[in-house]
């Protein structure tokens, strides 16, 4: 299968989809970014992570669209300068906390600047900073001033059913006050209504003026459905879940086996070459 439209935008998210479970950006995912852009197609991405956890992607992938960090709760430049943050609100983050706690997860608050954590050896507090290449501040609780300025506030365990519960709790209780979803089995990330990956497809095209048809998404995670239900045409990778898999248009090989790079190559440039030869 390979797309029988205009496309002229991949967005992509990042973890378990564009990236190794070792976030390694293989040789041949950075092939297929430059095969992408040779062909006229705009490659935008889109994660749970902060702007600054992003950093060491752009150049590799020549990235030069706006990123949609924090789910879309901070949209930045590919040099990292501010275009729009959509913030959670005291209010809000009061009630998001106290119900983390009543469901008995960890909190992580992030701001547009800061990450914060009640303990630095908890649950995945050393693997993200790892990843993230920044070290948390250990807060007991959040000021007001933090609360303000809050971009996204995740529940973390280990315990996945806890998690997988708490989200579907989640939504049932905020409604449409929050976003409320999953971006790993152990993260329940919660921004800003209109932070979240569906919102991220209307925005981009809007600035590039591209109607949802022109737009291919690529994920692997519940919250990447969101995108999914917004574009032209989706791909799940092989290491998503079959709820996840069940979303998409097109199923691809794990993060493990380049499926990134197997789903440009196979769903994306042919197309792309279709529309460049014109009819026959």
């Amino acid at each position: 299968m390979s797309i029988d439209r205009d496309i002229n935008l991949l967005l992509s998210d990042v973890d378990g989809t564009l990236l190794t479970s070792d976030k390694v950006l293989t040789p041949a995912a950075i092939a297929a970014a430059r095969a992408l852009r040779a062909a006229g197609i705009g490659l935008a991405i889109t994660s749970s992570r902060p702007p600054y956890g992003l950093r060491m992607l752009i150049q590799p992938l020549g990235l030069e669209l706006p990123i949609a960090a924090c789910n879309g709760g901070v949209w930045v430049n590919p040099d990292l300068t501010a275009i729009e943050t959509n913030f959670i609100g005291v209010s809000a983050g009061v009630r998001v906390i106290d119900f983390l706690r009543e469901v008995q997860l960890d909190v992580w608050l992030y701001t547009d600047t800061e990450w914060m954590v009640p303990d630095a050896r908890g649950p995945h507090v050393e693997r993200e900073a790892r990843i993230l290449k920044t070290e948390p501040k250990v807060v007991s609780d959040f000021a007001p001033a933090q609360l303000a300025r809050s971009v996204k506030i995740v529940g973390v365990s280990d315990d996945f059913d806890r998690v997988a519960d708490s989200e579907a709790r989640a939504q049932a209780l905020f409604g449409d006050t929050v976003s409320a979803t999953r971006s790993a089995p152990f993260f329940l990330d919660v921004t800003n209504p209109r932070a979240n990956k569906g919102e991220v497809v209307e925005m981009l095209a809007r600035r590039l003026n591209l109607c949802s048809d022109q737009i291919a998404t690529i994920g692997d995670m519940p919250n990447d459905v969101l995108m999914f239900k917004r574009s032209g045409f989706s791909i799940a990778m092989g290491n998503a879940s079959d709820a996840v898999r069940s979303k998409a248009t097109a199923v691809t090989d794990s993060n493990q086996e380049d499926g990134w790079a197997h789903a440009v190559r196979t769903f994306i440039l042919p197309g792309a070459a279709r529309a460049q030869r014109g009819p026959t």
